[in-house]
């Protein structure tokens, strides 16, 4: 089947990458020339562990290839997903300008039948927004969908060759038979598709990813009580996670969530609510704590710091929002790294994937090292702010012999407190007993 996904960022390249690998020829259309120029040269634009191999077998089979036309893109496709941003606006809501744009271009390119598929995470009735910008200048019938992504970064090419459902929502026969062909090969082990109308799949989208945030965040305060009462988050987390109810997934305590959905989707949905006039009291709660939450460890280092971290140097382990990625977006080390500067407190950076991306925020503002053990020499302290693997286990005796102080405050929780005391290392974690 011939496919043209327009947008080549995260969702747009993975969703593109994986349909070429079941046999479909797939052109992917951006307006970015750089990055066209980059993807047709062979080199693929985003890291996402699993992605690289797909894309070079199928570039190189001929299957998967990239354009900046619009029309040339889209040419005998018998599918147009839409996998464009929807940034958040200053008041929460989506910014469809993209996804219409695109919308109002298409309606006179269509030459026969086709399905046109909403990709991007949008708010309720931007399907029929859709709809009518494409039909102002149709002159053939077409049909919308909607087909939520719900693609973990990290394992992403895993969670698309492999889903654990997929939603789709259609208003036609003849749209449905086209995406249930299409996804097929996906689901071969029986896992469901769920065929829905396109309202509620834009809803289930923000409803999914607005509960894992709750789930996350409700966590966050459990870990807080924890501090006050003296008791461990880790062993409520395991008490809770073991009711089949609840799940043992999204219970870990720590700095917050950030990355590229959550944060928006939340802010969306609550957007959404306020303007039909309803009180979702609960997203709201969310965006608050989630926002407090991510500054967490600052007030224990001032005090360990008698208040003042004034030319103190700080070595920051993780810099992406989490492990397997080099996503920034809405990092809580950011809004960490932005306040220790403005608090006077110099700051050396080391991650594994995303220091190219910090580099463009803070350039020579801060230092990045070459390595976690060069991010630690002549620092003050080891602020942990992302769970990469290669954090886990250090050299210990390394690590406390480059600090001036063997004092380490984790946002992830990756140690044993019992280990932090036998290694002599004052240690702050999230939801559980510090150790001096």
């Amino acid at each position: 089947m011939k496919i043209a996904v327009v947008g080549t960022g995260y969702v747009g390249l993975v969703t593109g990458t994986c349909f070429a690998e079941t046999g479909n020829h797939v052109t992917c259309v951006d307006i970015d020339e750089k990055k066209v120029e980059k993807l047709n040269n062979k080199q693929i634009t985003i890291y996402e562990p699993g992605l690289e191999v797909l894309f070079e077998r199928n570039v190189r089979q001929g299957r998967l290839d990239f354009t900046t036309n619009l029309e040339e893109g889209i040419k005998d496709a018998k599918i147009i997903f839409l996998a464009l941003p929807t940034p958040p606006g200053e008041d929460g809501s989506a910014d469809l300008k993209y996804v219409l744009k695109v919308a109002d271009d298409l309606g006179p390119m269509l030459k026969e039948y086709t399905v046109v598929v909403d990709k991007s995470t949008v708010p309720v009735g931007t399907g029929d927004k859709v709809h009518a910008a494409i039909a102002k200048n149709a002159k053939v019938d077409f049909d919308v969908v909607s087909n939520p992504e719900f693609l973990r970064e990290g394992v992403a090419v895993e969670d698309f060759m492999k889903p654990d459902r997929v939603v789709i929502g259609a208003e036609s026969e003849k749209a449905k038979k086209v995406m249930e062909t299409l996804y097929a090969p996906f689901v071969r082990q029986g896992n469901p598709i769920i065929f829905m109308d396109v309202k509620s799949a834009e809803l289930t989208k923000y409803a999914a990813n607005s509960f894992l945030a709750t789930k996350i965040t409700f966590m966050n305060e459990i870990a807080n009580m924890c501090e006050l009462l003296g008791a461990d988050v880790d062993m409520v987390r395991k008490g809770v996670g073991t009711d089949s109810r609840i799940g043992k997934r999204f219970l870990f305590a720590g700095i917050g969530y950030g990355g590229s959905c959550f944060p928006k989707d939340v802010q969306a949905l609550a957007k959404s609510a306020e303007d039909v006039h309803y009180d979702f009291k609960i997203l709201k709660s969310v965006m608050d704590v989630n926002h407090e939450q991510k500054q967490k460890m600052i007030e224990p280092m001032k005090n360990y710091f008698l208040g003042d971290l004034k030319d103190k140097t700080i070595a920051i382990w993780g810099l992406a929002f989490k492990p397997y990625t080099d996503d920034i977006r809405e990092a809580p080390a950011l809004e960490n790294i932005t306040k220790l500067l403005s608090m006077g407190a110099k700051v050396k950076a080391y991650d594994p994937e995303a220091m190219e991306n910090v580099k463009e925020i803070f350039g020579d503002k801060i230092y990045f090292a070459e390595d976690e053990y060069d991010a630690l020499k002549d620092t003050d302290a080891l602020m942990i702010m992302t769970e990469w693997p290669v954090f886990r286990t250090p050299e210990f005796d390394k690590v406390t012999s480059l600090l001036k102080n063997k004092v380490i405050f984790d946002g992830r929780n990756l140690y044993e407190l019992n280990q932090m005391k036998e290694l002599g290392i004052t240690y702050f974690s999230v939801g559980r007993n510090k150790i001096d």
